[in-house]
């Protein structure tokens, strides 16, 4: 009897290999365990594992689409890379419209932003603000300006004009994280603002300084003082739709000024006011009104003459930060890039359908894949687990490959995987590569691991409504990457 049992298994390897596969290795019994877990039972999970030649290792509802929460950057990261290529650096133009007669430009000096990201950046990969402008001055008076006897022009129409998805919620427009993205966009979107508490609990704030300035902005502050050591609680709330801010909740007693970051729905405005004043304090002034190209010129580029361009850095260094350290901003960046690049818009619309036609020339059935931004904070994004593997197996086959799979943070390395994964030997943790994604009751990973034999297989678990807290799912989750290495 044992003998015929240990042929039919024999046999059924021979011709079901996907279904021995699925069934008979540890990480395919972890996943069953976790299947009578009630903190996952009580959630809705997608869980795929698939081997080097596409087939099933493990699964459990590999079909069902899910929120992706960060997860979706690697879609909008890979396929950046591969319609840009890895040299891409985006630009920014400086022109101008009228004539210089005696250093004096009777005309409009024009920023002509070309999206990138990186213009006026805090991060290290960018050029830092004071050397920025000193390149623009210095590009302003080698054409000969010594004073614009017109306005500078912030011209953001490179994307069209709509600097957040529709699929995110009202309380992602105000905190940092929900910057959006511009035709030209400056200081990564942000604002930052610094806050004086009162001196008893319940007196008022005053708001102290603030950078970058919006030009006609009002801030409307109803920030109150709180006890001590209470931490500061603050809420913001902003929109493209009017030029008004504003800010609830508590900061605590201090001393010290509070710094507070939020972002910035006017930041083509922003780079314009900031620089006008640049160019102010160094001696070249001009009248004081920023204007926007958009109102003004009606998306016509006529009579501009360029007499200047910046470039970002390459697209690599982008997309390295944009994974490893889950910048939205980035990401809803690359995801306009794309549509730009393949349809001649720069719009959600445009990069959707860009993206879907790209995953069709990848090999990439889209069943299971509905996208609405590039960085995974719209709960309008739904992915399967199927999917993700399917995706990551043929971004191997692209010439990107190296760029993309170095992008994807590891546990125990830099970025948002530092803390995975603890207590797990370094040479084995670092097998996995693989970015995570968060949002309330939702948690999930998607991404590589590679075998001690040298096999890459791939992965998704994906975790939503649950109601657990998320430090209790976290134990289940790294247990299934634990027996991923295992395997």
């Amino acid at each position: 009897m044992k003998q015929i049992l240990s042929f039919l298994i024999i046999l059924s390897a021979l011709f079901c290999p996907q279904s021995l596969t699925s069934q008979h290795n540890n990480i395919q019994r972890y996943v069953n365990r976790l299947q009578s877990d009630t903190l996952f039972t009580d959630a809705v999970v997608g869980i795929m594992v698939m081997d080097s030649k596409g087939r099933t290792v493990a699964s459990w509802n590999p079909d069902m689409p899910l929120l992706t929460a960060s997860t979706m950057k690697t879609i909008s990261t890979g396929i950046a890379l591969k319609v840009l290529g890895r040299d891409f650096r985006f630009s920014t133009k400086l022109g101008y419209k009228g004539y210089i007669q005696n250093g004096v430009l009777y005309g409009d000096l024009y920023i002509i932003g070309g999206a990138d990201p990186t213009l006026g950046s805090r991060d290290t990969l960018a050029i830092p603000i004071e050397e920025l402008f000193k390149e623009w001055r210095e590009a302003i008076t080698g054409a000969g300006i010594r004073r614009i006897n017109g306005s500078v022009v912030a011209d953001d129409r490179f994307f069209e004009h709509e600097i957040v998805p529709t699929g995110w919620a009202w309380s992602n427009l105000g905190p940092s994280y929900g910057s959006g993205t511009s035709g030209l966009s400056f200081s990564e979107n942000l604002q930052y603002f610094s806050f004086i508490p009162g001196i008893n609990e319940g007196d008022k704030v005053t708001m102290n300084n603030l950078f970058p300035k919006i030009p006609g902005m009002e801030y409307r502050v109803g920030i109150t003082t709180s006890g001590k050591n209470r931490g500061n609680r603050t809420s913001y709330y902003v929109s493209d739709l009017s030029k008004v801010g504003y800010f609830k909740g508590t900061i605590s007693q201090s001393l010290e000024p509070a710094s507070v970051t939020v972002s910035n729905k006017f930041p083509h405005l922003s780079c314009a006011a900031e620089f006008r004043d640049y160019l102010s304090e160094n001696g070249i002034y001009s009248d004081p009104e920023i204007v926007c190209a958009r109102e003004r010129d009606m998306d016509k580029y006529e009579n501009i003459f360029i007499f200047h361009e910046t470039f970002s850095p390459s697209i690599t260094s982008i997309v390295n930060v944009t994974n490893r350290i889950s910048n939205n901003f980035y990401a809803e960046t690359l995801l306009k890039m794309i549509g730009k690049m393949v349809t001649g818009s720069g719009s959600y619309d445009s990069s959707r359908v860009a993206v879907v036609r790209e995953m069709s020339a990848l090999g990439v059935k889209t069943k299971g894949f509905s996208q609405n931004d590039g960085s995974g904070l719209s709960r309008q994004n739904y992915v399967s687990a199927r999917f993700f593997c399917n995706y990551f197996r043929q971004m191997e086959n692209s010439e990107i490959f190296d760029i993309f799979f170095n992008s994807l943070p590891q546990p125990g390395g830099a970025g948002t995987l530092k803390s995975v994964l603890s207590s797990v030997k370094p040479i084995d943790k670092e097998r996995i590569h693989a970015k995570s994604g968060s949002l309330a009751n939702v948690r999930c990973y998607a991404g590589y691991v590679r075998r001690k034999n040298g096999e890459l297989m791939t992965f998704a678990i994906l975790t939503n409504n649950f109601s657990a807290r998320t430090a209790q799912m976290q134990v289940g989750i790294e247990g299934f990457m634990e027996e991923l290495i295992k395997y």
